[in-house]
């Protein structure tokens, strides 16, 4: 593989005596810090130019704390150039306060309130809907991380948020492992049918079966998102550590490398690098 710029745009940082993760006592793998020298050493032989950090689902009574650490992390480590914070957008309206101190923090690009682990409906009641809505005020983008049976509510939440810029994790998170493709398919071409709209390419590893998943099994997947987003709305993420519970580091990045192997240098760098910086606004 070439040497290419990389822009990670999914990197998690956990400290389990520093925050509470609830989480995280179910992945008994993963149950232990992960800081700045084991991402550093995770990408040693990569050309990470730069990352973003995307919220790693605390205890909400931490939310605020998270940032705030990371943030203090950054003044050491100039590769973390944004940050995708948590706020409880369940609350509607009410939630302008927490997210306009939230914005006040320049590496704070966007924000993720998990909807993975919540009812199908979840994000498309009507106090959820309006605390989305409020991101487009303060100029934050929202990151969608979802399973792939919530994709169809997910497309009508941003049918009620077209002010608002939206970044599908994971690619909606399909079932590589058993291989299926609708209705994910079909939701992806109606999703990727909204202008304000990207789509991650990350965490497929983990969708796939961890212990003996082949390039060929993604391949489909990758290619279909890009048939419908087009390489000027997907963009590179790691999922680091997570993604470990499949693979190491390298062998991601030359997965998705060589799925768009045949493709143009441009394409590649869009990929890669380009519409990371774009959307996350890391030139600012």
């Amino acid at each position: 593989m070439e040497s290419i710029p990389i822009v990670d745009t999914h990197v998690h940082l956990w400290h389990p005596k520093h925050l509470r993760y609830p989480w995280l006592k179910q992945v008994p793998a993963l149950n232990r810090r992960y800081l700045l020298n084991d991402y550093a050493a995770a990408t040693e032989n990569l050309e990470v130019t730069s990352f973003v950090f995307v919220q790693c689902d605390t205890h909400p009574d931490d939310g605020l704390k998270e940032t705030d650490w990371v943030t203090s992390l950054a003044a050491v480590e100039p590769r973390l150039r944004g940050i995708v914070a948590w706020a409880p957008l369940e609350e509607g309206r009410q939630v302008a306060a927490f997210v306009e101190k939230l914005a006040e923090e320049k590496l704070v690009k966007g924000i993720r309130r998990l909807i993975q682990g919540e009812s199908v409906d979840f994000c498309i009641q009507p106090k959820f809907v309006e605390g989305v809505k409020t991101l487009a005020h303060y100029g934050l983008s929202f990151d969608i991380c979802i399973f792939h049976p919530q994709l169809a509510n997910a497309i009508q939440l941003v049918e009620q948020c077209p002010h608002v810029q939206f970044i599908l994790d994971h690619t909606g998170k399909p079932d590589i492992k058993n291989q299926l493709f609708e209705p994910w398919k079909q939701e992806i071409k109606t999703l990727a049918g909204f202008p304000n709209v990207f789509c991650k390419m990350s965490g497929l590893v983990t969708e796939a079966d961890h212990e003996s998943w082949k390039p060929l099994d993604l391949q489909p997947y990758i290619e279909y998102v890009i048939e419908c987003f087009g390489f000027d709305r997907v963009v590179y993420g790691s999922d680091w550590p997570v993604s470990t519970l499949a693979c190491d580091y390298s062998r991601w990045v030359q997965t998705l490398y060589d799925a768009v192997e045949g493709c143009s240098s441009e394409e590649k760098s869009d990929l890669f690098y380009n519409n990371a910086v774009k959307f996350y606004r890391l030139d600012k």
